[in-house]
């Protein structure tokens, strides 16, 4: 019988689904003005000088505040949605007695897709077109592990297939965002040092998600029960998303 039940882990997401909330609240109430730009950087002709060139323009301020809070609050909505909402609770846990949750995917293709769209925004990616390719970017590699946990109701042997093409998906916003950084130059033109520590930091806890996943479908240790990486994937979501949180405040939200 496994340790952890799902009276249990209603009531951790419960749990959860507060604690959540509570930061959100505290993010909104807190924070100050601070806000980056969404730039367009479409060209035009431009006869002074008899060729095309980049107009860059900004077209919204988005304030960082709100930004930080709306990732706490999917993931509050996502808890309590499993907890509260019978049909939702059924579906939930019918599926984790087949050892996947879908539930994770959609909030995760969601809240994580905002966390890095503004971390990539910390580091001075301001394109629009870009922001919506790391947003879509990341949202893809979370879908490929939906395919990954469905694929394998299937399978006699894990098959890893969608975890490596997720693996490729994922990487690449962070590529970019690494050449942001590497690439920024020095003194004023260098992002600041709490930027880097949310560079490293966000992408060690990202890459952990993925363990979690890999000890699951080895089935190493506590592993073994599924129920157990759930645990830990609802943990690694809070700590995540609370670390990337209060970074961010501390780095640019404090009230003046």
């Amino acid at each position: 019988m496994s340790k952890i039940t799902m009276v249990g882990l209603k009531k951790f997401n419960l749990f959860m689904g507060l604690m959540h909330a509570v930061q959100g609240a505290l993010m909104l109430a807190l924070s100050n003005d601070f806000t980056l730009p969404i730039k367009t950087y479409f060209v035009e002709f431009d006869p002074a000088v008899g060729q095309l060139i980049t107009k860059p323009e900004v077209i919204y301020d988005l304030k960082v505040g709100p930004a930080v809070a709306s990732f706490l609050f999917l993931s509050a909505i996502a808890h309590f949605s499993v907890s509260l909402i019978p049909q939702v609770r059924n579906w939930y846990e019918k599926n984790l007695g087949k050892g996947m949750n879908l539930a994770r995917w959609i909030e995760y293709s969601f809240s994580s897709s905002v966390m890095i769209v503004i971390i990539a925004m910390l580091t001075g990616i301001y394109s629009a077109v870009a922001l919506m390719c790391i947003f879509a970017l990341n949202a893809m590699m979370v879908l490929f592990g939906w395919m990954m946990e469905l694929h394998n109701q299937t399978t006699k042997k894990t098959d890893w297939t969608s975890f490596i093409f997720g693996c490729v998906a994922g990487i690449v916003p962070w590529i970019a965002i690494a050449l942001y950084l590497g690439f920024s130059g020095e003194g004023d033109m260098r992002a600041p040092d709490f930027v880097y520590w949310i560079f490293f930091s966000l992408f060690l806890f990202f890459n952990v998600f993925a363990v979690n996943m890999v000890l699951q479908y080895k089935k190493l240790g506590k592993w073994q029960d599924y129920l157990y990486g759930e645990r830990m994937y609802i943990i690694l979501s809070l700590v995540a998303k609370s670390l990337l949180a209060w970074q961010v405040f501390a780095g640019t939200l404090r009230p003046v």
